[in-house]
């Protein structure tokens, strides 16, 4: 199902749902008595988050939390089949308490829908964590699997986007905090009293710190995807490897950086260091572009991988690599699970929200008055029809990333001196 029809029927299917379920929610409660919040942690908590592998990564504190209030087999995902593949790869929770909705046809959407709310219902969940910030089918989703708790969004007096009032456990969104913490707290929300108004009254914790374990491959995945990479540069690779992901979900193109100036960085850094190679990467859909730029090159240690891995092989080329460079999306976020340096470029979303997590990753942000452009409260739609925020950065400032991530690695010298600065950049960690 593509982004575009998702946010139609969002927006024209959800908003009279989410009407007709709060008045019969409103009116069954006038027949219900009122009982006192009960403090105790939940059974079992579900998290429903469809769409975005990468907002996997972010909700990992999230997850920590809920399995620490009722254990791990006790948590469960709720997902579209295609985004599966981050939580088994995580493997956060058990993967039989992975949920799926295939997402080829509204038709097949639905029955598949039913399919997994008397599922959800017979497994006895009483509580859910609804990830998405605003979208109308999550909240309606959460009502119906008919669990006591459900913690969300609420926009109270803001101007946001109608959802309704069927969320038990309802939270002002913060655009002040990392979407980690926001993921956190949610889940924190459970156990505290829905009176509160908004939620939650509590200290706000840090937890985009909160890095997940570290993917750890075998050898014979190591072996394996080491051939993959040699049979693609057509000779043994046995220096540095930097990976260029030249491309952004279809949920926002507005993220993707000018592509001749990935093609720029790869030449200068081929040319600055003999010994080492460049790969671009992408999904199988993204293959023929990938290529193109590889070619675009004009050296024999630039080629392309895009389509060439599964998700767990990327990340096992990740181990073998030593910098990314990439568009915000996804891989920025995956690369959280390996000691890659990773160098993310954001403009239309803002790294103080969706800032990589681990150590070893930096932002580059160019600041205009215009950014962010979109955020939860505009169903993450910009008027913009020219990404001027990525076109700022340069291919200079991105090299300097790399030449530093590079030497830290010990694979090269540092920049001289001499050679001229990058511009202004932020890297809010």
């Amino acid at each position: 199902m593509k982004p575009a029809t998702i946010r139609r029927v969002d927006a024209w299917l959800g908003q009279p749902m989410c009407f007709l379920l709060t008045l019969a929610r409103r009116c069954a409660s006038l027949f219900q008595p009122k009982r006192s919040f009960d403090p105790r942690p939940p059974r079992k908590i579900l998290f429903i988050k469809m769409t975005e592998q990468g907002a996997t990564v972010l909700a990992y504190a999230a997850v920590a939390r809920a399995i620490e209030l009722v254990g791990r087999e006790n948590v469960y995902f709720w997902v579209f089949e295609e985004n599966r593949p981050i939580l088994d790869l995580m493997g956060v929770v058990p993967p039989e308490n992975v949920i799926t909705v295939r997402a080829t046809g509204l038709v097949r959407f639905g029955f598949d829908v039913l399919d997994c709310l008397k599922k959800i219902r017979s497994l006895g969940v009483d509580a859910t964590v609804d990830m998405e910030f605003f979208a109308r089918a999550s909240a309606i989703l959460a009502f119906l699997t008919g669990a006591a708790r459900r913690a969300g969004l609420h926009r109270f007096q803001a101007e946001g986007p109608y959802r309704g009032d069927l969320l038990t456990h309802r939270l002002q969104w913060n655009p002040y905090v990392h979407t980690s913490t926001a993921y956190y707290v949610l889940v924190e929300a459970l156990v505290h009293d829905p009176a509160e108004c908004p939620m939650v009254k509590v200290p706000a914790p840090r937890a985009h710190g909160v890095v997940p374990p570290p993917f750890v491959p075998s050898a014979s995945e190591v072996a394996e995807v080491r051939a993959i990479v040699e049979r693609a540069v057509g000779q043994p690779v046995d220096g540095p490897i930097v990976i260029l992901n030249p491309n952004a979900s279809d949920m926002l193109p507005l993220r993707k950086w000018p592509q001749e100036r990935f093609v720029e960085v790869a030449k200068r850094v081929l040319e600055e260091t003999p010994d080492a190679f460049v790969a671009f990467s992408g999904a199988p859909s993204e293959r023929d572009a990938a290529d193109a730029l590889a070619r675009a090159v004009g050296s024999p240690r630039a080629f392309s991988l895009a389509g060439a891995t599964t998700l767990r092989q990327l990340l096992v080329l990740y181990t073998l690599a030593d910098v990314l460079v990439t568009n915000d999306s996804g891989p920025g976020h995956f690369s959280a699970l390996t000691d890659i340096d990773t160098v993310v470029l954001f403009g239309p979303e803002t790294p103080a929200l969706y800032g990589p997590l681990g150590h070893h990753a930096s932002v580059l942000y160019a600041h205009l008055a215009c950014s962010p452009c979109v955020n939860a409260l505009n169903h993450r739609f910009s008027p913009c029809r020219n990404n001027v925020c990525m076109q700022t950065i340069t291919a200079q400032q991105v090299l300097e990333k790399v030449r530093a991530a590079l030497a830290r690695r010990g694979r090269r010298p540092a920049a001289s001196a001499s050679e001229p600065a990058p511009q202004r950049v932020s890297p809010p960690n």
